[in-house]
């Protein structure tokens, strides 16, 4: 798999994330809810925790990304992050409409996760 899909992943992820970002500033617009707050009508906080969410994870996902990539497999790392892409676009469209049916959207991002970070781990042991 060439190697330069794996940035081309984490290009996508940060994009998704500034997608779900702009979605929280049309949100705020749309149900009044003024800046600094965070609170207020709940489908603005739905789409806010949706941007929040994914920026908690977006903190382990780049980096067992890369790591990945570099000392366990660059097909692992694509395919893993092609999932968690699409994990998060599950997760949004269901935290919006029901907070509720998160699960399988979140899985989908979070499994690929940590097999990346144990993939990483795994290679990076076997070098030393």
């Amino acid at each position: 798999m060439h190697p330069n899909l794996v940035p081309l992943i984490a290009l996508l992820a940060i994009a998704q994330y500034l997608v779900f970002a702009s979605l929280v500033g049309r949100a705020r617009g749309r149900y009044g809810v003024q800046a600094p707050a965070v609170t207020g009508d709940e489908r603005f906080e739905r789409h806010y925790r949706v941007q929040m969410n994914t920026l908690e994870l977006m903190v382990a996902f780049l980096p067992a990304l890369f790591l990945a990539a570099a000392h366990w497999s660059t097909t692992a790392a694509v395919v893993g992050g092609a999932v968690y892409l699409v994990g998060r676009t599950l997760y949004a469209l269901a935290y919006v409409r029901e907070p509720r049916r998160r699960g399988a959207g979140f899985m989908l991002s979070f499994v690929p996760t940590v097999v990346l970070l144990i993939g990483a781990a795994v290679g990076l042991l076997r070098g030393l």
